[in-house]
């Protein structure tokens, strides 16, 4: 059935574009069930969905026709199949809003360039939210019309049974319902007339061209303006500095007020209180990705959320009491506080791979945390094609002998531990356990073998660190 849609989706791309497809490749989506492909020909790029979910699909096409004709920057739609659940994208690059978020602790200039990034998107956020939202058809919504009091308490419902639960925190289960009663109350103060995003969150912001362009909104729907910039400025990994998140929540604040009146003494518990709310649904996904499904890289994600539990509690002093709620806040925070002393006294483990692109491919990241490094050796000098050397490795003195005579060899060699040298010193600072680099070549016999080594060699002179070196292709040699 996946085969037929696949086919489905190049036969779509064909009769768009009027070409072959050339290149065909998986896109991992985040948390969505959704399936993305880049599709590629001579001349013409684009991206393919392949939704499972009618009313998903349904939400995402009229909410895409609907925003565009406001002049919203989401994706063009090329073409969609009969039933609308594969269609054809544009295709907006790799570069998102989150990859430049290092650039805050960088130069001025990276960090007014940001600056003004981020008040591009909150001007156009209010046009999602105030203008947009007028006329928008919501009974398309998925997987609900509103944001209401039963939306929160399944996200909260989420947080307890997949974070608190599974992460072991105690708790009275009927003295949080109270709280959560005592919570949604509060936040239902809100109004909630206006269209909610939903995951308004820098990785769903792409950059083309230096504009800003917006995806996943599929699962918007009526809601308060409050939750996308709680959203935005509290997104847990992007661990923005409260001081841009004070500047931007004013100027967020100050440009609403061109459009509809602001009660700032309204507004701003109530933005706390979706600050919270939000959070505490993130973790509840980390929980769910982490601790249910047991992807290790979401249970790393989790410390990041807890920063920001760990700021409300110092920061905010909410005007209704939850002792239940904030007894297991604090519990939280001081249990992750414990396992980063225990980790900060766990050592990196740095683990280098040598592999053949011809035979075996890129090594699988059996851990689960995506990144690290890998690096292509075909462009070095290779050995293997001399007969003399065919059936020796890089392990072999005659090869490296011969490797160590080429001066962009060590080039190669010297920027590569300058760029791993940066990461392990930002690795070794958060307390990650883990970094993967992989070294390729065509046979994964003599330059990545050769590389992989020099590389071990040089962590092991650096660092007081664990470093596993692997030759896959070793058994064929």
């Amino acid at each position: 059935m996946n085969q037929d849609r696949i086919i489905t989706l190049k036969n779509l791309y064909r009769d768009w574009s009027g070409e072959d497809v050339h290149s065909f490749e998986r896109i991992l989506g985040s948390g969505s069930n959704r399936k993305y492909y880049r599709l590629m020909g001579e001349n013409q790029t684009a991206i393919g969905v392949i939704g499972e979910d009618p009313y998903e699909n349904r939400a995402f096409l009229s909410f895409t026709d609907h925003f565009r004709k406001h002049g919203l920057n989401v994706p063009e739609i090329y073409s969609t199949d009969k039933n609308g659940e594969i269609y054809l994208l544009q295709d907006l690059g790799d570069i998102s809003l989150f990859s430049l978020l290092p650039g805050m602790t960088g130069s001025k200039d990276n960090i007014s360039r940001i600056e003004t990034l981020y008040k591009r998107i909150l001007d156009d956020l209010i046009r999602f939210q105030v203008i947009a939202g007028k006329d928008l058809d919501y009974s398309v919504c998925f997987p609900r019309e509103k944001f209401d009091s039963q939306s929160m308490h399944w996200d909260l419902n989420y947080f307890k049974y997949y974070y608190l639960k599974l992460a072991y925190i105690p708790f009275r289960e009927q003295a949080l319902e109270n709280d959560f009663s005592t919570l949604l109350d509060f936040l239902s103060m809100a109004d909630s007339g206006y269209f909610m995003y939903r995951d308004f969150q820098a990785r769903n912001i792409m950059l083309l061209n230096t504009e800003p362009y917006f995806i996943d909104y599929q699962g918007g729907r009526k809601g308060p303006l409050q939750y996308d910039v709680a959203s935005l400025l509290f997104q847990a990994k992007a661990e923005l500095p409260h001081s841009f998140r004070e500047q931007m929540l004013e100027y967020y604040i100050s440009k609403l007020r061109e459009h509809i009146e602001v009660d700032r003494n309204t507004f701003i518990p109530l933005y706390y209180g979706f600050v919270l709310i939000r959070t505490l649904q993130v973790l509840g996904a980390y929980g769910y990705r982490g601790f249910y499904e047991r992807k290790p890289h979401f249970v790393e994600s989790i410390g990041y959320a807890l920063k920001n539990i760990e700021w409300l509690l110092e920061n905010v002093k909410y005007a209704i009491e939850v002792p239940e709620l904030i007894g297991c806040l604090e519990a939280m925070v001081k249990k992750n506080s414990k396992q980063r002393q225990k980790k900060g006294n766990e050592k990196l483990t740095v683990e280098i791979n040598s592999f053949s692109y011809l035979r075996n491919g890129i090594p699988e990241d059996k851990m689960g945390h995506g990144g690290g490094f890998v690096f292509d050796c075909r462009a070095l000098p290779n050995p293997g094609r001399l007969e003399e050397f065919r059936n020796l490795s890089g392990l072999d003195q005659e090869v490296k002998d011969f490797l160590n005579r080429y001066p962009e060899v060590e080039n190669f060699n010297d920027n590569i531990f300058a760029v791993v040298c940066q990461s392990i010193d930002n690795y070794i600072e958060k307390g990650f356990d883990h970094l993967v680099i992989n070294f390729g070549c065509t046979g994964g016999q003599h330059r990545s073998v050769f590389c992989a080594e020099r590389l071990f060699e040089k962590i092991k002179g650096k660092y007081n660190i664990r470093v596993i070196l692997k030759h896959t292709m070793k058994e064929n040699w």
